[in-house]
């Protein structure tokens, strides 16, 4: 009830109030938050402002003894300008740093970066040239990293991302780099890292091989070949197929898609179990998978009767001539006379092809499996690709060559030998590069590995238990997946990869610091004390340091004359993969903690960082480095196509956030499921646009209506406030739960929704709607807009930490205007209670009804009948349990309906009958009431106003 204070002194006794303007008694909202948010303009200096937040934060959260969580971050590449990938991902991390320290915690969050590997090589032989000194490359590579990292470090700051700048880690700093190398000796001291002769995926543009992490499929255009080996053994051949004799010459007829590798064959493989027939035909015996003759003779445009049948088994290491046995090249030097005998293998199938596959043992697994299980010692296996993707210049008929150039090559000379039976160009899913985009082969080559499966390794002193493809499974059951579906997708590949190759022959990387006896191929004794005496000179000087260091200032005169000294850098994945160890467990250890509660990065780094990181962790200490990970999809645009230039459709954070603001992104990425591919172009940052629009109106009117609201005078105790406002209380109390929820599980999009939903429908078309006659009518220190502005100054708090994960900017300018501290991330999640379940259902029912009431309002709207909702009165008939529910409310149902009378009439079902008001308009509450003019004095009012304005004022106990 207000008090004479509360009143608005009266010109009326003073014979002003006739003709008088009262739109300046009615209490409309004030407030410096601006309708526009001149994001581009005002968003650096709250940057500005955040300058040591973070570090604020990070004390205060330790002085109330938070509990620590850590999110670990997956470095991008310390090369060129960020991208929207770039900013999703970054975005989306700031997104629980925020509201992890909203939630409480003490977040570690120390941004990285990837500094090593061929990027960086391409891009110096780009500006300076190739075939530079190693010392020269590694010195030019290292400040063009440091160069780089200053540009992305700004742009990511620009995005508004929270975090320890000051301090971030690189894996080229001197003590990273020195650790990663302490990482490798623990890994070998576990028993898992080999040296070995095996094929690998190598990029020619690369000039190196690449590890599994590095492959990415595309289609690709191929050439089919049908070729035909002539048995050099056709006694053994019919006697496997219980004939006494052969009468035409035999051939073992193979498939393939890699022409270049024939002539680099050394056997056949056949499935021991599958039966194969021995076919007549017009061009002699040919031997093929008895299922596929009839597919076969189509192909060959050939007619065929089987002579005989036999299993695989029975065909064993019958030899066979190479196709090209009996070619010559232009000097008559014949450099294909050998045989390829038959080995048995299971890979051998007859899916396709013919059912046998030959086998080029350089260039690809199964076949140097195969030849190696069958005693083909590493020596005699052929290997005639260089390392540029050209058969060697003194190889036979085709030195010189590229191996992709080569293929008519092959193939005509295969067609004058009489040995191509078919040839057909197909498009089929091959193995590329990721960085190049090129394809990639597999070959040969003698390298580093970490081993999967059971086996030796160098220099073990405490053998894992488990193999690390066991505990890195045994790992991923321990771990939480955001979304669930990435469980499966890296257990998947960690089940069915080979062993890690971690070596690479580039110059800008962490050495493998290891010297290899000339003759032996064994490394040193001293590898162990070497490997500790390297990481001391790295993390002294760099790894320039090592790799000017000779052979003989390490091992002496008298050793270094047998040694040679490795020049091989650690796989640049492995760089990453071991932060764990050199970032939470060295650089940062003080701050922070192993495992980490998350790692966050986008779905393709389940072959990336999430797998190498599992990897190293596992080898090292038997267990995962994180908790928890969370994927993301790619960026893509609103047609669901990949950025391109070509195409035109790349959108760049830097253009947005000058245009738009960086709270448009971040909203962006808030408010799309990132668990998909996220579309991006300017139609929908128009619609981000609209939604940040109708939430900052939103936030502009709770501001407003209570820039008069001190809460140490004016709060209405909660016993006290009215029903509608404990009901707005309740519900948000009920919001802030779900969205809790959310964003303990990372989930924002549904934040947003819900948020959008919220201001559009429970507050602005119910609650705000039905608080604006309480709020700008009744007296200005009276209970009933007291009550509200006590609910509302409330609602403002929870909202604004709601938003401030993802809508910083504006959450912190009108933090600026609303709070108290040096910034809502200073603060917590407002205690709002536990939600009042009788009320939120019985003003669920309410809201119902009123719905149906408002349609028949709209609808004597449309025919003109009545203009705004209070021009209508309305008889609303209810079934029994509504009409005690509404008839609750009082007089104040009206109110709540915003309409200048409602009778409640018992009935059956909800139904209403709406007329116009015949009644005169109030000119300052706009209602229409009997008792307008009831007070000669002020005509033009109704009996409420007078008694706000002049009198005792009304009161309100519902709404």
């Amino acid at each position: 009830m207000a008090d004479a204070a509360d009143t608005v002194e009266s010109p009326a006794h003073s014979g002003e109030s006739r003709g008088r303007d009262y739109r300046e008694t009615v209490f409309l909202p004030e407030t410096p938050f601006p309708m526009r948010g001149g994001l581009p303009q005002k968003e650096p200096a709250i940057i500005e402002q955040w300058g040591d937040l973070y570090s604020a934060l990070r004390k205060q959260r330790q002085a109330e003894g938070a509990p620590l969580y850590v999110l670990h971050d997956g470095p991008p590449y310390a090369n060129g300008d960020i991208h929207i990938g770039h900013a999703l991902n970054k975005t989306l991390k700031d997104f629980v740093v925020r509201s992890r320290f909203l939630l409480g915690h003490d977040v570690d969050y120390v941004p990285g970066w990837d500094c090593h590997g061929l990027p960086i090589e391409n891009a110096i032989e780009k500006l300076h040239g190739r075939n530079l000194p190693r010392d020269e490359v590694q010195a030019k590579s290292r400040a063009f990293a440091t160069e780089q990292i200053a540009g992305q470090m700004a742009d990511f700051k620009r995005l508004g991302v929270l975090g320890e700048w000051d301090n971030p880690y690189r894996t080229m700093d001197f003590g990273n780099e020195a650790n990663e190398i302490r990482a490798l000796k623990r890994i070998m001291e576990r028993g898992l890292v080999y040296r070995g002769l095996k094929p690998v995926y190598w990029c020619f543009d690369c000039g190196s091989s690449l590890a599994e992490f590095e492959i990415e499929y595309q289609d690709k255009k191929s050439t089919t070949l049908d070729v035909g080996f002539e048995c050099a053994e056709p006694e053994k051949l019919a006697a496997a197929f219980g004939l006494p004799k052969l009468d035409q010459p035999a051939y073992a007829v193979i498939w393939t898609t890699t022409a270049w590798t024939i002539p680099a064959n050394q056997a056949l493989n056949l499935n021991p179990e599958l039966e194969y027939a021995l076919v007549q035909t017009e061009r002699g015996l040919l031997v093929l998978a008895a299922v596929l003759v009839e597919k076969c003779m189509e192909r060959y445009q050939l007619s065929g009767k089987v002579l005989a049948t036999t299993q695989g088994k029975n065909l064993g290491l019958i030899n066979f001539k190479h196709p090209l046995y009996d070619v010559k090249d232009e000097n008559g030097v014949s450099g294909y006379q050998r045989f390829s005998p038959v080995y048995l293998a299971d890979y051998a199938t007859a899916e396709d092809g013919t059912g046998l596959v030959h086998s080029s043992p350089a260039y690809g697994v199964d076949d140097f499996n195969s030849c190696v299980a069958h005693g083909m010692v590493f020596d005699d296996i052929l290997n005639p690709v260089q390392g540029d993707g050209r058969y060697a210049p003194d190889f036979a008929l085709f030195g010189g060559l590229n191996i992709w150039k080569a293929v008519p090559v092959v193939i005509e000379a295969l067609r004058n030998a009489g040995r191509l039976f078919a040839t057909h160009d197909i498009t089929h899913s091959y193995p590329h590069c990721w960085r190049h985009k090129t394809p990639v082969i597999y070959r040969a080559a003698a390298q580093w590995f970490v081993r999967m499966d059971e086996g030796e390794g160098v220099f073990t002193k405490d053998k894992a238990a488990k193999t690390l493809r066991q505990l890195a499974l045994a790992a991923i059951e321990e771990t939480s997946f955001f979304p669930e579906n990435g469980k499966a997708r890296l257990r998947d590949m960690i089940a069915g990869r080979p062993d890690w190759c971690i070596s690479r022959q580039r110059n800008w990387g962490v050495p493998l610091p290891f010297f290899i006896h000339k003759d032996s191929g064994e490394l040193h004794p001293r590898t162990m004390d070497i490997m500790d005496q390297a990481a001391s000179m790295v993390e002294a000087g760099g790894i320039e340091a090592w790799s000017k260091v000779t052979a003989e200032e390490i091992l002496g005169a008298a050793d270094a004359a047998h040694y040679t000294k490795v020049n091989d850098i650690l796989d640049v994945w492995f760089d990453s993969g071991t932060t764990h160890f050199h970032v939470l467990k060295n650089s940062h250890k003080d701050q922070s903690t192993w495992p980490a509660d998350l790692y966050l990065e986008g779905h393709d780094q389940h072959r990336g960082w999430f797998h190498s990181s599992l990897l190293t962790a596992c080898a090292m200490y038997d267990h995962a480095p994180y908790k928890g990970l969370l994927t993301h999809g790619f960026t893509v645009d609103g047609q669901g196509r990949k950025m391109s230039k070509s195409v035109g459709n790349v959108v760049a954070p830097q253009q947005i956030s000058e245009k738009m603001g960086a709270e448009i992104i971040r909203l962006w990425c808030a408010a799309t499921d990132y668990s998909g591919d996220l579309g991006i172009d300017d139609k929908i940052l128009a619609r981000v646009v609209d939604g940040y629009r109708r939430i900052r109106n939103t936030l502009r009117f709770l501001l407003a209506n209570v820039s008069d609201f001190d809460p140490v005078k004016d709060a209405v105790p909660a016993d006290q406030l009215l029903e509608i406002d404990r009901y707005a209380l309740a519900r948000a109390a009920e919001l802030q739960n779900e969205i809790l929820g959310h964003y303990e599980v990372y989930e924002f999009h549904p934040v947003v929704a819900k948020l959008q939903v919220y201001c559009s429908e429970d507050l602005g078309a119910f609650y705000l709607d039905v608080l604006k006659d309480r709020l700008y009518t009744t007296a200005p220190k009276s209970l009933a807009r007291r009550s509200a502005q006590t609910a509302l100054w409330q609602i403002t708090h929870a909202m604004l930490r709601w938003m401030a994960p993802f809508l910083s900017f504006t959450a912190e300018e009108a933090w600026k205007v609303f709070g108290t501290s040096e910034s809502i991330f200073m603060e917590t999640y407002s205690d709002l209670g536990t939600p009042n379940a009788a009320l939120l259902s019985k003003w669920s029912r309410i809201r119902d009804i009123r719905d149906v009431v408002n349609k028949d309002i709209e609808a004597l709207r449309a025919d003109g009948k009545v203009g705004a909702s209070l021009q209508a009165e309305v008889t609303l008939t209810v079934g029994a349990d509504d009409h005690a529910l509404l008839a609750s409310l009082g007089d104040d149902l009206k109110f709540v309906f915003i309409t200048s009378a409602i009778k409640l009439v018992a009935g059956d079902d909800v139904s209403t009958s709406v007329e116009a008001s015949k009644h005169a308009k109030c000119e300052r509450c706009w209602h229409y009431r009997e008792d307008v003019g009831h007070d000669a004095t002020h005509p033009t009012l109704c009996g409420r106003c007078t008694s706000n304005l002049y009198g005792a004022g009304e009161e309100r106990k519902v709404a």
